[in-house]
């Protein structure tokens, strides 16, 4: 005896509706799949769960923006407005750009320049020549700034020299001055004491020559 046909309807039960929706979302990816490697079709499948989780399968040999692009053209059916489409053409400008600014800079290294002919060269040489000419200014400045410092250092070490002269002049100076104040003050002591207590200087013994 054969299953009943289930009734399609919005199952209420959260927890029931949440498996079957595992389940056949599994089912679905696996047939996306199988039918993508079987019949090697393009095949793009999104699925969002009720509570907003993104599910994705999309085939090998493409991308769902390609997908989503061929669908736009032979369905007829815009899929961007103007501002998409504005902004598409942008990033397609700007990668050319890029391109070409990785072709430029090959180019300035020194690659790739067996397919250029004397003509496109030329434009070459004078970038190279204008960035050397810049770099040599720069070396210049460079130098030129070096010997402004070796000269105020050398100004500084002389000034410091001549301070340290005069210091040691002034110091000398100042030594000369004790040594001239301590021989007076001994002179002024020595003729205030009495008479006395002074040396007096050694006579002859007239009486022992006698």
């Amino acid at each position: 005896m054969g299953r009943g046909k289930i009734e399609i309807k919005r199952i209420e039960n959260s927890t029931n509706r949440q498996v079957t929706f595992s389940k056949r979302r599994n089912g679905i990816m696996k047939k996306a799949k199988e039918i993508s490697v079987l019949c090697d079709a393009q095949v793009s499948l999104v699925i969002f769960s009720s509570l907003g989780k993104m599910f994705e399968y999309c085939s090998p040999s493409t991308t769902l923006s390609k997908i989503l692009e061929k669908y736009q053209q032979n369905s007829g059916k815009k899929l961007w407005d103007a501002k998409h489409e504005n902004l598409s053409a942008e990033i397609d400008r700007i990668k050319k750009e890029n391109d070409n600014m990785q072709i430029e800079l090959r180019h300035l290294k020194g690659e790739d320049l067996n397919s250029l002919n004397p003509k496109e060269l030329i434009p070459i040489e004078e970038t190279l020549q204008n960035g050397l000419t810049s770099v040599r200014n720069k070396q210049m400045d460079f130098l030129k700034m070096l010997k402004k410092n070796e000269r105020m250092l050398e100004e500084e070490n002389k000034r410091l020299t001549y301070l340290l002269h005069h210091q040691q002049l002034a110091m000398e100076g100042s030594m000369r001055e004790l040594d001239i104040g301590y021989h007076q003050k001994d002179r002024e002591y020595a003729a205030q004491m009495p008479m006395t207590f002074r040396v007096q200087p050694i006579q002859p013994n007239l009486q022992g020559n006698k």
